[in-house]
């Protein structure tokens, strides 16, 4: 494909209304008539994935997977469809196309595919005769033909990945923020836009709540270096921010951002037999049912028994207790537990590889606001902890303005260094 080419995808937000279906279609056509080619990828018009599942769930408490990724995609089919609609109305021919028309093949994971391969020849055909493509997003189909999704918010990964298949110049993300934050702006009203994030701060901050991209498109397009822009669908006028490869001559702000992810729980399995072989025993049932787990800790062990808690996205919360449940019983655990009243807030920068220090302050900050930390993380460029769900608020603001967010940040230098954000 030519490098004149250009990805565009829009969330559930901006294609969330009729008006709003056609006020993108006015900006795919401004870039149409720009002399781009032009393939858009579109999510489910907002709040109508949420409406599907909630008839699902009340026609069964664990439906079946196949039959909820059937269901799920068809919204972002009647968007991609109405916004080729909408397009041709305007005089700008497109055609509308859904996972399995582009080519995007998948893994037999239901509901949380990945992505094998993209055949995107029809696609290119298309784009030759100078029609904008309208790809229905999050979705694709696998080796026997069923209709598979990839998880929520995998329309961003299916842009980026449309994107790398195509050779786009660039893979644009328009949603209803005008880009990335020091922090969630409804909750800190003087948080600060980023004009230039690396791909691996992207990662952290996707990975620990950072509602603006799905973190598997970060990871595509850093495996590719597929430059992404977060845009705001309703203002024209702002840049974004841009996201790509770290340039190791640039200073980097010692912290860029603190996230939060409310939607976590935590599992404890209490009183399991302290034996070579248990954890691994536990852990490999959630992975044969590719649950993800992030934090886990481990209890020093006490007459033989242990104690282990991991924390999970609470999407998963249902089916994990029940895979617990059942090898709790296995091992002889005393008990399994969950508890969904937790949140993980997270700060992250990456300037924090040559600045000690930055723990240290994370936790006197949480201590003088009286926050209990249950659990701690750390990376290189992240420090991660539990909390009480209740105390989110109060601690991101706290720690937004600890390392004074608000305003634009003094830079360090990024020698090379081994040093650890914990220390």
């Amino acid at each position: 494909m030519s490098s004149n080419l250009i990805v565009q995808k829009y969330g559930g937000t901006s294609v969330g209304t009729l008006d709003q279906i056609r006020n993108v279609a006015k900006r795919v056509k401004k870039s149409r008539d720009a002399g781009k080619d032009v393939l858009v990828v579109v999510s489910a018009m907002a709040g109508e994935t949420d409406k599907l599942l909630e008839m699902a769930n009340k026609l069964s408490d664990l439906p079946e997977r196949r039959e909820i990724d059937l269901l799920l995609s068809s919204g972002e089919r009647i968007s991609s469809a109405l916004l080729s609609i909408a397009l041709h109305g305007m005089g700008c021919p497109a055609v509308a196309l859904t996972g399995r028309q582009m080519g995007l093949v998948t893994d037999d994971t239901h509901t949380r595919a990945r992505i094998k391969a993209i055949n995107a020849g029809r696609a290119t055909d298309i784009l030759k005769t100078n029609h904008v493509v309208v790809c229905a997003g999050f979705q694709g189909v696998n080796d026997l033909g069923d209709v598979t999704t990839l998880g929520r918010g995998g329309s961003d990964t299916s842009a980026v990945a449309l994107a790398v298949a195509l050779k786009a110049d660039v893979c644009e993300i328009y949603t209803d923020v005008r880009g990335v934050y020091t922090a969630d702006p409804r909750m800190v009203p003087n948080a600060r836009k980023l004009n230039m994030v690396s791909f691996e701060e992207m990662l952290e901050m996707a990975s620990l709540g950072a509602k603006v991209l799905q973190i598997r498109c970060v990871e595509f397009a850093n495996n590719f270096n597929m430059p992404i822009v977060v845009r705001s669908t309703f203002d024209e006028t702002d840049q974004g921010t841009r996201i790509g490869q770290e340039n190791p001559d640039m200073e980097q702000p010692v912290v860029s951002g603190v996230m939060y992810d409310k939607d976590q729980s935590k599992i404890t399995v209490k009183g399991v037999p302290d034996q070579p072989g248990i954890a691994a025993n536990i852990f490999n049932a959630l992975a044969e049912a590719a649950i993800s787990v992030d934090m886990i800790i481990q209890n020093v062990s006490a007459e033989g028994h242990t104690d282990i808690s991991f924390t999970l996205h609470t999407t998963n919360l249902k089916e994990a207790m029940s895979i617990m449940e059942k090898k709790g019983k296995e091992v002889k655990a005393e008990s399994v537990s969950a508890d969904s009243n937790i949140s993980k807030i997270s700060v992250v920068g990456a300037g924090m590889r040559s600045h000690s220090g930055v723990a240290a302050r994370i936790f006197s900050t949480l201590s003088r606001e009286s926050i209990n930390i249950m659990m701690i993380s750390t990376s290189e460029i992240r420090v991660s902890c539990i909390i009480d769900k209740q105390s989110t608020e109060q601690a991101v603001r706290a720690l937004h303005g600890e390392f004074k967010l608000d305003e634009e940040p003094k830079r360090v230098s990024q020698p090379a260094t081994d040093a650890s954000p914990a220390t």
